[in-house]
């Protein structure tokens, strides 16, 4: 199952290795995630993607919660929430036709191309990961010569 949880921690050096060296212990892995100060530069934010099962997800929340430099742990539905991730995409350019597929695809899923050269663009999509996932399947036959991908942002929305 997968699990989206945002985690509001004191803005201190450390608290980072302190998150993941609890993952680690707990022999959680971390598929993905990001860690940026919030409106308030005395807290940060840390988003933290995962798979578990309901007991395991929550004995680390709960070990989560207890540690002093954390202020919020939260388990995000993710029909309750707005979550995003961005990727940049190095595509292969074959043949002139294939710049023009490419733009055609990216502008599609609302991606801005970039760095375009006479045998490879740079493409940036910030969507759902499975919005990104389906890109990526119709980018893969031009040639993905490379990624670089973020962890998911995600907010709960008001009410949820």
């Amino acid at each position: 199952m997968l699990v989206i949880l945002s985690i509001l921690v004191e803005n201190k050096p450390g608290i980072l290795w302190k998150i993941t060296h609890l993952f680690r212990a707990k022999n959680f892995n971390i598929d993905t995630i990001s860690v940026g100060v919030t409106a308030d530069p005395e807290f940060s934010r840390i988003t933290i993607c995962t798979h578990g099962d309901e007991k395991q997800i929550r004995q680390i929340v709960k070990q989560l919660d207890k540690m002093i430099d954390t202020v919020e742990v939260k388990q995000l539905d993710e029909h309750k929430s707005v979550y995003r991730e961005l990727i940049l995409f190095k595509i292969k350019i074959n043949t002139p036709s294939d710049s023009m597929e490419i733009n055609k695809l990216a502008n599609s899923y609302g991606a801005k191309v970039h760095d375009v050269k006479k045998d490879s663009m740079m493409v940036e999509l910030t969507a759902a990961p499975d919005q990104i996932k389906a890109f990526e399947d119709l980018a893969r036959p031009f040639g993905i010569i490379e990624t670089a991908r973020t962890g998911i942002a995600a907010l709960q929305r008001e009410g949820a």
